[in-house]
Order: structure tokens, then C-alpha cells, then sequence
């Protein structure tokens, strides 16, 4: 079971037990539950229930990023294949213009490596 509905579950049965032992103490004595088992129980929701909206808005955050993820990595992926062509095409034509002989030479290191040559 996940967290959040882990959560639901203990609070939905902290509220049930206070509730049900109000009544039985009620019918039995004429009274009520101590104030401190009260407390407890509704604190217990209370935590429960903030405890179940934060992982509801975590597995919503969660799946954006993974949707925002998947959108980028197939950008970049079209971008590289759509680059990828023309730089083939630019190296092809400095080739072709050049002859057969003619070597395509790299860039130096730029910065203080190059300097220092």
C-alpha cells in the first residue's frame, strides 16, 4: 500500500475508535472518553490526514518532472539528429571543395592550454 493511503487508513480508523469508544463510554457511564485519548486520536487524524495531501502533491510533483523529463530528452534528441545533418553536410562540401587530399584539421584547446603551446 502506498503512503497516502496508508494515512487514509489510519486516520479514518483513529476517528472511528474515538468516536466508538465516546459512544460505548457514553451509553456504559454517562460520560466521555479522558481528554487525553481524545486528543490523541485526533491528532493521530490530523498528522495522518497532512501527511496524505503532502504525498498526494509529492506523486503529483513526481509525475510532472517525469513528463517535463521525457519532453526534453526528445527535444534534445531532435535537435541533435536535425544538427547532426547539417554539420555532415557542411563537412561533406568542405571536402568536395578542397579535393580529396584535403584533411579536415580540429580546433586547438582553447584557454590557457593553447596559450601555453
Amino acid at each position: 500500500m502506498t503512503l497516502k493511503w496508508l494515512t487514509v487508513v489510519v486516520a479514518t480508523v483513529s476517528l472511528t475508535l474515538c468516536a466508538t469508544g465516546n459512544a460505548v463510554t457514553l451509553a456504559l457511564n454517562g460520560g466521555e472518553l479522558p481528554l487525553l485519548v481524545n486528543l490523541l486520536a485526533l491528532v493521530t487524524a490530523g498528522t495522518s490526514v497532512i501527511l496524505a495531501v503532502v504525498a498526494e502533491l509529492h506523486d503529483r510533483l513526481n509525475d510532472r518532472l517525469t513528463a517535463l523529463t521525457e519532453f526534453l530528452v526528445e527535444r534534445l534528441r531532435e535537435i541533435e539528429a536535425h544538427t547532426g545533418d547539417r554539420n555532415t553536410g557542411f563537412v561533406e562540401g568542405y571536402l568536395l571543395s578542397h579535393g580529396q587530399e584535403a584533411a579536415v584539421v580540429p580546433f586547438g584547446r582553447r584557454g590557457r592550454g593553447a596559450a601555453e603551446r
